[in-house]
């Protein structure tokens, strides 16, 4: 899968693409009737929709992600555990959840901007 638009975005800082980059390429791919669960990267896409504001559609992301992910990858997790704080209005858990976890390259620049925009 090329993957370079989301990489071009994360590299741009352009972090406002991110959710819509993945929504976009992940239709693509599904109508060309790819497999693509197990290559996407499901960490940046939740975090792309925690950076827009776009808690909901983080929910359903969620909600359609294979359950080996949910429980077997810890970037996910831990993105998602910032995305029930923000759910719950726990606004020092979501501190807590974005300094709990080492955070991968790729994440720690969206990471640290929604941090920044968010603290």
């Amino acid at each position: 899968m090329d993957f370079s638009l989301l990489s071009e975005a994360l590299t741009s800082k352009s972090y406002e693409k991110v959710a819509d980059t993945c929504e976009e390429h992940m239709l693509q791919v599904a109508a060309e009737g790819v497999a693509f669960q197990d290559d996407w990267p499901y960490a940046i896409h939740l975090l792309g929709h925690i950076y827009a504001g776009d808690i909901n559609s983080m929910r359903f992301l969620w909600k359609s992600m294979p359950a080996t992910l949910k429980e077997g990858n810890p970037e996910v997790i831990a993105a998602w555990k910032i995305g029930q704080k923000l759910w719950m209005r726990d606004y020092g858990g979501v501190y807590e959840a974005i300094r709990g976890y080492d955070w991968s390259q790729e994440a720690q620049g969206l990471v640290a901007a929604f941090s920044g925009k968010f603290f």
